[in-house]
């Protein structure tokens, strides 16, 4: 399925990216001890003329001591709130974070071909998640610019005057998903420090080298201690860092699992704020009146792109009894018209996968399915190819099958039936999880009530559409397991704050004072300037 004869001359690599420092308080600090080895889920001749595993490069297995130093630099570039960057103006924080864009734009191809590499999106995806990331960037740049204007001015209310605005928390620990190991990270650590927070950030396990080309602006960027990049497993560098107690906002995308380990590991739970973006099981619900060529093409877009390996997949489709035989037959027709392959080929939708042991997961799920009486209703379901595992549409699936409760997070589709529309409703309201569904129908009367209902359930209903994250202005979260807080451009700026404000009575003596204030610029907080 893959060679080194046919690469691309634009993805070729042309060494080994064997990143052997980390940045702690704006140095590259040289690293000789033990390393890890990358390798790439895309299989190439070796030496023999065989197929194997492509080495990347290697990166530091950072442990305790590594650490805390990092958090020590935190901490110190914080200092409770008295540091130079949560304390500096907001105009010279943006422009930290402008130089910072730029500088990132330059490593656009780089970065471009560790996402191919490392975790197999195809050259559009890839591309798509590198631009859609600086576009976030700016975008948060000019929503910060506007949330500052707002604030630029006194309030007055029952003889008090009051200058609110927002204010950052404190130490960020951010830990970023494989599967968006670029943008789904930056929607945690960009607001993060233009708030004026500081950070410490972990790499995702897959998706680690294409953070390297970026640690010399992240250098030269900012102020000693606000970023500060670490390497190896979440268990020996995460852990100590919350046991710690010196963070203030646990900021992690990926596994409920993950994020209930850690916040049990911090002593004082009560004190740490929380971001998180969790896992999901979307649904979506075929209405017996759906245009079937637009729900087909949704569900496949929902369910399969990037093999399914989004919190926004859609993991689970009801349909509606009437129209389940046509449905299934349009849906498996158009899986089996996916094209697999190199994620530089043209066309092509499908990868390999970049979790080790996720195809053996993803056979389990299909022959525990099998088993409870499901059958593989496309051609090619289930077909296995080294770490590539064409995916199988699970019919009819019911819900003592594992594939009906467990977040699959790859290319393996259930579709169940329904009769009442009362059916998915109770399923949806009874799952541990509540991000988003689709809906598919066009009868007013029918959608109305259950939009009405649905919104209680989930936070995005996608009329007609698949689920998804953007247009990253629009708010992202989820109820129950799915999330806490609100990411989008402007909820992020929000959930990585606080406000804060200065009160003063209305009387003469104090007005002199907020006036004087206010003429000689000596406060980076009151102040009505008004950033353009």
């Amino acid at each position: 399925m893959k060679t080194k004869t046919n690469i691309p001359k634009r993805f070729q690599l042309d060494s080994l990216l064997n990143q052997d420092t980390y940045l702690v308080n704006n140095k590259l600090i040289k690293w000789n001890g033990p390393k890890s080895e990358v390798y790439s889920p895309i299989l190439t001749e070796n030496s023999k003329g065989e197929l194997d595993k492509t080495l990347l490069g290697t990166i530091p297995t950072l442990g305790e001591k590594e650490a805390i130093s990092a958090l020590d630099a935190a901490s110190k570039a914080y200092n409770k709130g008295q540091g130079e960057w949560p304390t500096m103006k907001v105009a010279d924080r943006i422009k930290c974070m402008e130089v910072f864009v730029e500088k990132m734009k330059a490593q656009r191809e780089e970065v471009v071909k560790y996402l191919i590499w490392e975790i197999c999106k195809n050259t559009a995806s890839a591309e798509k998640e590198f631009d859609r990331t600086i576009d976030y960037i700016n975008d948060t740049i000019e929503d910060y610019k506007q949330m500052d204007r707002d604030s630029a001015r006194f309030e007055k209310n029952s003889g008090i005057h009051a200058h609110i605005r927002r204010g950052p928390l404190g130490v960020v620990l951010c830990l970023g998903p494989y599967n968006y190991p670029l943008n789904e990270t930056f929607c945690l650590l960009i607001p993060a420090l233009i708030m004026g927070n500081t950070t410490v950030f972990k790499p995702a396990k897959h998706g680690v080298l294409l953070i390297s080309p970026l640690l010399k602006a992240f250098k030269e960027s900012f102020p000693p201690g606000v970023v500060n990049v670490l390497y190896g497993r979440g268990r020996a560098v995460a852990s100590p860092i919350m046991k710690d107690g010196r963070v203030d906002v646990l900021a992690l995308i990926g596994h409920s699992s993950s994020a209930n380990a850690l916040q049990d590991l911090h002593p004082k739970a009560n004190r740490l704020r929380l971001v998180l973006g969790l896992e999901a099981k979307n649904p979506a619900i075929v209405l017996p009146d759906a245009d079937l060529d637009l729900a087909v093409s949704e569900c496949i877009a929902g369910t399969l792109s990037y093999n399914g390996q989004r919190c926004t997949a859609l993991k689970i489709v009801y349909v509606h009894e009437n129209i389940a035989a046509e449905f299934n037959k349009r849906y498996t027709e158009a899986v089996d018209k996916l094209k697999y392959g190199n994620p530089w080929e043209e066309g092509v939708s499908l990868t390999p996968l970049p979790e080790p042991g996720k195809v053996d997961y993803i056979q389990d799920l299909i022959q525990d399915a099998k088993d409870k009486g499901a059958t593989v209703i496309n051609n090619r379901g289930g077909e296995v190819m080294g770490n590539f595992i064409f995916p199988a549409v699970l019919f009819p699936v019911n819900k003592d099958m594992k594939v009906y409760e467990e977040e699959q997070f790859g290319p393996v589709v259930p579709i169940r039936t329904f009769s009442n529309i009362d059916e998915p409703l109770d399923d949806i309201a009874e799952s541990n999880y509540g991000q988003q569904v689709s809906l598919f129908g066009k009868e007013v009367k029918t959608l109305a009530p259950l939009i009405d209902t649905l919104v209680n359930l989930v936070c995005r209903v996608n009329l007609n559409s698949s689920c998804q994250r953007g247009p990253d202005v629009y708010p992202f979260t989820g109820r129950k397991d799915s999330a806490v807080s609100t990411l989008s451009v402007h909820d992020a700026l929000r959930s990585f704050s606080i406000r804060t404000f200065v009160a003063s009575k209305d009387n003469d003596y104090n007005n002199a004072i907020l006036n004087e204030l206010l003429e000689c610029g000596e406060s980076n907080f009151v102040s009505t300037d008004y950033i353009l």
